[in-house]
Parts: C-alpha cells; structure tokens; sequence
C-alpha cells in the first residue's frame, strides 16, 4: 500500500482515556495499602476497537509498583491494580507501523477520591465508582494513502458524537453532541459574564479619573 502523504488532509478519530477507581469493602479493606481497585484505560468513543491503527499502549505507572513500565499490544488496553495513593501515569500509544505515524503521549493523574458531591448535590455514595475520564482526538495530518485507505474501510474518516440519549450503557462515558454543546454554552455564559465585570471595572476606573 501506498506510502505517500495526503496533502492538505486531515483526519480525527475520537477516543477517551482516565481511570475508574473502586473502594475496596471486603477482605482487603482492613489494608491500609490496597484501599481501591482501580484501571487506567485508553479506549474509543462508542467501543470502538482502535486495534485497527493502535499497536500497543504503555502505562507507566508509579515507580512503588512491580514491573511499573505495563505495555499492552491488544485491546483492551488497560491496566488494572490495588493501591492507595493517586499519582500521574504517562501513557504511550503506539501506532501500527505501517501508518507512518509517531506515538502520541497523555498523562492522567490517578483519581480514587471523589472531590465533591455527585451530580444530584447528594454526598458521594460509598460503593460509586470514581471516574476521571478525558476525551480527546487523534488527528492525522496528511495521512499516507494506505492509512486514509484503512480509515476509509472502518467508516471511520469523520467524527460523530452520539447523542446523548442513545448512551443506554452506564458505563460509557457521557461524551455527546450535546455535551459538547452545553459546555460551549457554559464558556459563552462565562465569557459574557467577565466582559460585563471588565466593562463595569472600567467605568468606575473612569469616574475615579
């Protein structure tokens, strides 16, 4: 397959990363270095299998851990462990090879505690599981031919956000055409709302002068 580069091309594939963290109620409770179970994952948005372009995954994790430098080569690439303490793991994605394309690296940082109430303004439940999870887009620019090929073939040249109402999984996360919408909304409010503050600060600067 062609290796020559697609001028003025580009393609974005959408995928999350993060971590769920669970506490830890039975046996291992009682033991103050194993208090939540957690993974860190690299997935794609609407389980998509990503295996199609990505050749292995590597977590490196906290130097306390054994073997901290975990590479996975199929999916899922995620990696499960016991601890207590939150840090930042780096996470490597490599790419097939035949797609010309450098790794890409992200850091997340562990989260087990929840930092605030949930969503109904209720105290967090005890067994609710915390998740920290970022959505974010691989972007090709001027793909190889056989890489725009292999996109091509998994229907995969555009990005489409489900809407929010088709998400039926729990699990899933809520990254959607709307939410995405809702938190362009958020910014504009807010960027209204210091333009007003500014605008209010000048003329008292004024009236001072």
């Amino acid at each position: 397959m062609s290796s020559k580069r697609m001028k003025g091309v580009s393609i974005a594939r959408p995928f999350y990363y993060g971590s769920i963290a669970y506490p830890l109620n039975g046996k291992k409770a009682s033991d103050a270095d194993h208090t939540h179970k957690w993974t860190v994952m690299v997935k794609g948005l609407n389980n998509e299998d990503l295996s199609y372009y990505v050749k292995k995954v590597v977590f490196k994790l906290h130097e306390t851990y054994p073997n901290p430098l975990r590479t996975v080569e199929s999916p899922p690439f995620e990696v499960s462990e016991t601890g207590w303490g939150e840090f930042e793991i780096m996470i490597k994605i490599h790419f097939h090879s035949s797609t010309a394309e450098k790794p890409v690296m992200v850091y997340h940082h562990l989260r087990l505690h929840p930092y605030e109430d949930d969503i109904n303004g209720q105290p967090w439940p005890k067994d609710k599981p915390v998740m920290s999870l970022l959505y974010d887009e691989f972007v090709f620019n001027e793909p190889t031919e056989s890489l725009y090929q292999t996109f091509q073939q998994h229907n995969a040249l555009t990005v489409n956000l489900p809407n929010k109402k088709s998400i039926k999984d729990s699990s899933q996360p809520l990254f959607s055409t709307q939410l995405e919408q809702d938190e362009i909304d958020r910014l504009d409010n807010a960027q209204q709302a210091i333009n007003s503050q500014i605008a209010l600060l000048k003329q008292r600067l004024d009236a001072l002068e």
